[in-house]
């Protein structure tokens, strides 16, 4: 996030206050106060609480999506498998740098939250084309295309199941991950465990 300091502080206050009460449970001065900064650099830098949630949401798709195209434009002469696979890692890695902001926006949108579901709308779609386009590619080379076809929707929905799991279900595991390690072994099981069920469906 290449952002001023102060922004970027009042972001990161935000992100937290937001995931543990709830956009609506936080107020502006409770993000000043955790931010140390004046009530109006909120006010001069995002105009009130709603623009500053936007600004996150919007900045967080953002970098997401370009480290998807990233992914794939390094990957491009690989083979579909090992493509889905670097895109599961560098989405799963990227979910968990952003803990507090991921588990927020997933929490709304498994509510169907209107105020997030509207920001991230586009985010979304152009998410699910892409996610979507790679799964499938996997499958092109495959005999009985026209009943894997079928088959593939619903594992497309598992795989997309997966990638947010532990962002709206976070009280399944956190208690047992302490420390930036611990988090990276964390990454490193659970991408695992995802690619071995990619090589289960693809063999």
């Amino acid at each position: 996030m290449k952002d001023k300091p102060t922004k970027r502080k009042v972001v990161e206050a935000a992100s937290t206050l937001f995931y543990q009460k709830g956009f609506h449970g936080t107020s502006v001065r409770d993000i000043a106060e955790k931010a140390s900064v004046n009530v109006s650099s909120i006010s001069y830098y995002f105009k009130g609480k709603q623009g500053l949630l936007e600004y996150a949401v919007s900045n967080y798709y953002e970098e997401y999506l370009a480290i998807i195209e990233t992914t794939l434009d390094e990957t491009k002469n690989e083979a579909p498998k090992e493509i889905l696979k670097k895109l599961i890692h560098r989405i799963i890695l990227y979910k968990h740098s952003n803990l507090q902001l991921s588990c927020f926006i997933h929490r709304e949108l498994s509510m169907d939250s209107v105020f997030v579901r509207e920001m991230a709308v586009t985010y979304l779609a152009k998410e699910n084309f892409i996610i979507g386009n790679a799964f499938l590619a996997v499958f092109k080379d495959k005999k009985k295309v026209e009943k894997q076809k079928l088959d593939s929707q619903f594992l497309l929905m598992q795989l997309k199941g997966m990638l947010v799991t532990p962002y709206v279900l976070q009280n399944e595991w956190r208690n047992q991950v302490v420390g930036e390690y611990s988090h990276s072994l964390f990454v490193n099981k659970y991408v695992q465990t995802i690619h071995k069920w990619v090589d289960y469906i693809t063999e």
